[in-house]
């Protein structure tokens, strides 16, 4: 079923970045309707937003040009979520303190849809106590925030209260939309990012792991109602809230975290990226000189352990990150490690692999089924995952 977004967009210079979140969300197949207020139409013109959904743009309250028979009750109904790009302090102010003289405000008022704010304003407006007491009613009702970000702003200021970049708006979208809490009493152990072995006193080998996908994982699990664990390695993204975390820096820390829980949960799904190897004798100082010759040897390997000791009812999904050969490698660890699927992925294709927000990638199931997926965020791609967990176990 297609999904449905309502768009608000406020009087604020940023609501140029809105331009491209409804871009972005109709090549995704989700149905965006726009409402301006005056102010916004000062910035950008309806037409723009027009051309973009694909749609009519909404302006004006009593504006009988459209088939709706009350505009802002068919318009609140019709949104599977509302979004507000730019919120401005006015709106973020009336919406707090039940304010509805206008087609948007009026439409807030009647959703009973989720509600996503993302604030885009001056600092010293966005600091402003007013302000932030308005944001703080709102979330204590249940309305959702996108915090604004610092920087250089275009009064030429810098500081809090640029507004997020349209990928990070649309990749939270996705996530809400897909916001259902259908996984309660299920229990999933994630893994992510990368662990570090300790090469003498002061060096350590490592990899590029940025932890993103596994935070994507454990963010779609967790809204979904599934009781998470994501056992964490070294990363560079920022961990979700309200998971519980278990940070690892070692392959044997790693290992331990997971084997101790081994009969806990339903699922186990292998996203970190654990060193291969560690030395064979322990160096406790600083090597020196020209040439340095060390002798590694193999680690433990955690997914092939989930996947001896399993039980037939728990899922074990594992992750190849490969240069050459994508299938054929991906196939082979697949076996190895007895995972019920695997998701490869060409580390050397633009868009895909380490530290990237987006991928590229090829499942390939037990039965040595594989499907293509195109370029996706890994917000999506999460989804995409969990569903195919537990689509057959519920």
């Amino acid at each position: 079923m297609q999904k449905n977004v309502v768009l608000g967009v406020t009087g604020g210079i940023a609501c140029y970045k809105s331009c491209e979140i409804v871009s972005s969300l109709v090549k995704l197949g989700i149905n965006v309707d726009v409402i301006m207020t005056k102010n916004a139409t000062e910035f950008v013109a309806p037409l723009t937003f027009e051309t973009l959904s694909h749609r009519p743009v909404v302006t004006d309250t009593f504006d009988r040009n459209h088939p709706w028979e009350v505009g802002h009750v068919s318009l609140a109904k019709k949104a599977d979520l509302f979004v507000i790009a730019p919120a401005t302090a006015n709106i973020i102010g009336k919406i707090a303190c039940g304010i509805a003289d206008d087609m948007l405000s009026t439409t807030v008022m009647a959703t009973k849809s989720k509600v996503l704010l993302v604030p885009a304003m001056n600092t010293a407006m966005y600091e402003n106590e007013a302000v932030q007491q308005n944001i703080a009613v709102l979330k204590k009702r249940g309305f959702l925030f996108i915090e604004p970000v610092s920087g250089r702003l275009a009064c030429g200021d810098v500081g809090k209260g640029k507004m997020a970049e349209p990928k990070d708006i649309v990749d939270e979208i996705v996530r809400q939309l897909n916001f259902k809490k259908d996984l309660k009493g299920k229990k999933i152990l994630i893994t992510g990012g990368s662990t570090s072995q300790p090469l003498d006193g002061v060096r350590c080998l490592t990899n590029y792991s940025s932890g993103k996908m596994s935070c994507e994982l454990a963010k779609n699990a967790a809204d979904r109602g599934a009781d998470v664990l994501l056992v964490m390695g070294g990363h560079s993204c920022e961990l979700p809230e309200n998971i519980k975390i278990k940070l690892v820096g070692t392959t044997d820390e790693m290992f331990a975290a997971v084997s101790e829980n081994i009969n806990d949960f339903d699922a186990f799904v292998m996203a970190a990226a654990p060193c291969d190897y560690k030395t064979k004798d322990q160096i406790k100082n600083k090597l020196k000189g020209k040439a340095i010759t060390l002798e590694l040897v193999k680690n433990v390997d955690i997914a092939q352990y989930v996947g001896e000791n399993k039980n037939d009812k728990q899922v074990l999904v594992a992750f190849a990150a490969e240069t050459e050969n994508l299938k054929n490698n991906a196939l082979s660890k697949l076996k190895s490690k007895n995972a019920d699927f695997i998701v490869a992925n060409d580390v050397t294709k633009e868009g895909a692999g380490f530290n990237y927000e987006t991928n590229i990638v090829t499942i390939i199931d037990k039965n040595e089924h594989s499907v293509d997926y195109p370029l996706m965020s890994k917000a999506e791609l999460a989804n995409l995952i969990i569903d195919k967990i537990f689509g057959d176990k519920k």
